[in-house]
């Protein structure tokens, strides 16, 4: 059974930054892709950055240059660095994972449909 368990959520000044984790169970990097997305109050949920299987990263247009995705597989644990934080970045994160290989075509390059997601954690940043 895949479980993801997001951590590093808090309140942070404009500029600021935070480091978020997400700790994975039953699950391999080296079959699926992993990504972080986020949801705002009233919005939909969009995509933020995804490492593929062989560590290729991509990104948002909002979070090229500001946040940094990375995974330890010694760990079973991925990262989401994210730097020169803004109001508009303020909302919950969620750590997802794909369907593997044989899924539908998903949000990011190299990567299929999102089916696994953790419980997210809140990120509020206040100017």
């Amino acid at each position: 059974q895949v479980q993801l368990a997001e951590s590093g959520g808090g309140s942070v000044q404009s500029g600021g930054s935070l480091r978020l984790s997400c700790a994975t169970a039953g699950y391999s990097y080296d079959s699926y892709c992993m990504g972080w997305f986020r949801q705002a109050p009233g919005k939909e949920r969009e995509r933020v950055a995804a490492v593929e299987r062989d560590g290729t990263p991509h990104y948002s247009d909002s979070a090229r240059g500001r946040f940094t995705i990375s995974q330890d597989n010694a760990k079973n644990t991925l990262y989401l660095e994210m730097n020169s934080l803004q109001p508009e970045d303020t909302a919950m994160y969620y750590c997802g994972g794909d369907s593997g290989p044989r899924g539908r075509p998903g949000p990011f390059p190299g990567c299929s449909d999102f089916r696994y997601w953790g419980q997210g954690t809140q990120v509020t940043v206040s100017s």
